[in-house]
């Protein structure tokens, strides 16, 4: 049995994503900026594909820019919004201490450059407080860049009344929506939202695409300059085939967005209770405001690296946090955030299901867990003090 439970790092393709792209390899190749027929073929699949993805998130077609990916929506996004403050004297940026580092890299470049960057603390739940992102605007603030969703944890954020709150001080306000889009309802207007950024395999797209959603009235710096490509503001030939697979996929899951929640909470509620019951162990964010497919634990006295190697021997493909940081020997930024120790932030794992999750294979994903925990903490000298009482438990 095999069992692919690492979905927030990428999904598998869906067959009307392949469907949609194969006619843009095969047959209307052109490139969207030539005249010509073929050229202008490809433009109309282009600009269909924006029309669906606004449709889908409650945006007009010219807020859509398409992008490589979530990473340079989200550095886009940031760095069009300190660019703005600082033509305006604004030059201080809110964030969270559990951003994606997509994020929180860029604002350490900022930071070198001369902003000021706030990073909020991220309570035990994993939830950000919308007061405290209130109280953490001054005069000076240019932008409020808040997840809609964690990526490790998949913690549901606040985000319409962190919109809200922004939009009563002048305040921009961008998300990191690379977990949520396709996953749950999201509406720019209703919102709040002045820019969002998204990723197409996280939603059975293709790799290498995504778009960003940027507010009319929004001035985007460049990230890339070159041709007069997406308005003048991302030049580049356009991906077509991964633009048509990436809007395939994302009217595709917005169609069966609520069958599709309510299998996976149902399936993600029996993983919580079901790892629940292994002593000593502690559910990473709150129970019921999170993704519905994610599920993140922390196992004290084991290493995460050995536990996901395990699994894998027992066909389930998991992960310990962000595919991003795979090759890190650190713990992860995240759980630390939410106040980890460093020796139970090791033994972490993030189970992220997709859609065709069964009951067999939900039960066996449980049991294996159990079992592989059980066998590391029988030889680990961790474990061993700690249940000698040589040291205390933590969880």
């Amino acid at each position: 049995m095999i069992i692919y439970a690492d979905n927030a790092a990428t999904t598998k393709m869906s067959r009307a994503a392949i469907e949609a792209m194969l006619p843009c390899m095969e047959e209307q190749y052109g490139n969207p900026s030539s005249l010509y027929s073929l050229g202008q073929q490809a433009k109309e699949i282009l600009e269909k594909a924006r029309e669906e993805i606004a449709a889908v998130i409650g945006a007009s077609p010219k807020e859509i820019i398409f992008t490589s990916g979530g990473s340079e929506a989200d550095n886009q996004a940031i760095r069009s919004a300190a660019e703005i403050g600082r033509r305006n004297g604004k030059m201080h940026i809110i964030s969270t201490a559990f951003e994606h580092h997509a994020v929180l890299h860029t604002l350490e470049k900022l930071e070198r450059e001369g902003f000021s960057v706030t990073l909020l603390d991220v309570h035990e739940d994993g939830l950000v407080r919308v007061e405290e992102v209130e109280d953490a605007i001054r005069e000076d603030t240019c932008l409020v860049t808040v997840m809609t969703a964690n990526n490790e944890i998949g913690t549901i954020q606040p985000i319409r009344e962190i919109g809200a709150a922004c939009r009563r001080r002048g305040v921009l306000f961008h998300t990191d929506a690379v977990q949520a889009v396709g996953h749950i309802s999201l509406d720019v207007t209703n919102d709040n939202i002045d820019m969002l950024s998204a990723s197409a395999h996280k939603f059975h797209g293709p790799k290498g695409v995504g778009f960003l959603y940027a507010r009319k009235g929004i001035r985007l710096s460049n990230l890339i300059e070159g041709g007069a490509q997406e308005r003048g503001k991302r030049a580049g030939t356009e991906n077509v085939a991964g633009v048509a697979g990436m809007a395939a996929a994302l009217k595709e899951a917005a169609a069966h967005r609520e069958e599709n929640a309510a299998h996976l909470t149902a399936v993600r509620d029996r993983l919580i209770e079901g790892l629940g019951q292994i002593p000593h162990c502690a559910l990473n964010g709150d129970a019921k405001r999170r993704l519905p497919g994610n599920v993140s634990f922390c196992f004290e006295g084991i290493e995460g690296e050995s536990l996901l190697l395990l699994l894998d021997d027992k066909g389930i493909q998991a992960s310990s946090g962000s595919a991003c940081t795979s090759g890190s020997l650190d713990p992860s930024h995240v759980l630390l955030a939410i106040g980890r120790v460093h020796d139970v932030a090791h033994g972490s794992l993030r189970l992220t299901i997709g859609e065709d999750i069964t009951e067999e294979e939900t039960d066996y994903i449980i049991r294996s867990v159990t079992e592989v925990v059980a066998y590391l903490r029988s030889f680990s000298p961790v474990w061993r003090d700690l249940c000698a009482g040589k040291t205390k438990f933590i969880l």
